[in-house]
């Protein structure tokens, strides 16, 4: 596993997009301050940019650059209801990353191999499902390679869970739930 965190590292800091397991399915991802590749996360999801995409991190103060200082309060995660919380962007986060919002999505990710790329590039990364907007979205390794072999530079072995299905969403100053948790 330690030639596959060093290989997703050494693309994500060569401008590349990786798929990778999360809690409760495949991500894509890419380093969140290089414009192309996020634009070609976009465009490989066929997702409008206007939506935004979400950050994951290992650790809160691996999010210190991009969230507003309140972003700190984020709770503990729990590995089996993964939460993302919506927090203040600090002002240079990309549009495409923070897309029609002056806000960002952060989730603290508790899957081990999402979290070790995070500390192998020492920065947060981008994080969306790894689906077509509108499709089902990859929960295992066959339907991961079969949508995304050839559209990203690498797919990192391992796998999702325990979670059942994407994160929920909710806003960290009110509480409120953007997106409940599915499965």
């Amino acid at each position: 596993m330690k030639f596959a965190i060093s290989r997703a590292a050494d693309v994500l800091l060569g401008g590349g997009v990786i798929a990778y397991p999360t809690e409760g399915v495949y991500g894509l991802g890419c380093m969140p301050d290089d414009a192309e590749a996020v634009s070609r996360v976009l465009r490989i999801k066929n997702r409008h940019p206007g939506k935004g995409l979400i950050l994951i991190a290992s650790e809160k103060s691996q999010l210190d650059d991009w969230i507003d200082p309140d972003g700190r309060q984020i709770p503990d995660p729990d590995p089996s209801h993964p939460t993302t919380w919506v927090i203040m962007a600090k002002p240079h986060v990309l549009s495409l990353v923070r897309g029609d919002h002056q806000t960002l999505a952060v989730r603290l990710t508790t899957n081990p191999t999402a979290a070790a790329i995070c500390d192998a590039v020492a920065s947060p990364i981008i994080s969306t499902s790894a689906n077509l907007v509108g499709k089902p979205v990859a929960r295992n390794r066959y339907s991961l390679h079969r949508r995304f072999e050839g559209c990203v530079d690498y797919i990192v072995p391992g796998d999702c869970g325990p979670a059942s299905g994407p994160s929920e969403i909710r806003d960290l100053r009110t509480g409120k739930v953007l997106r409940p948790h599915t499965t």
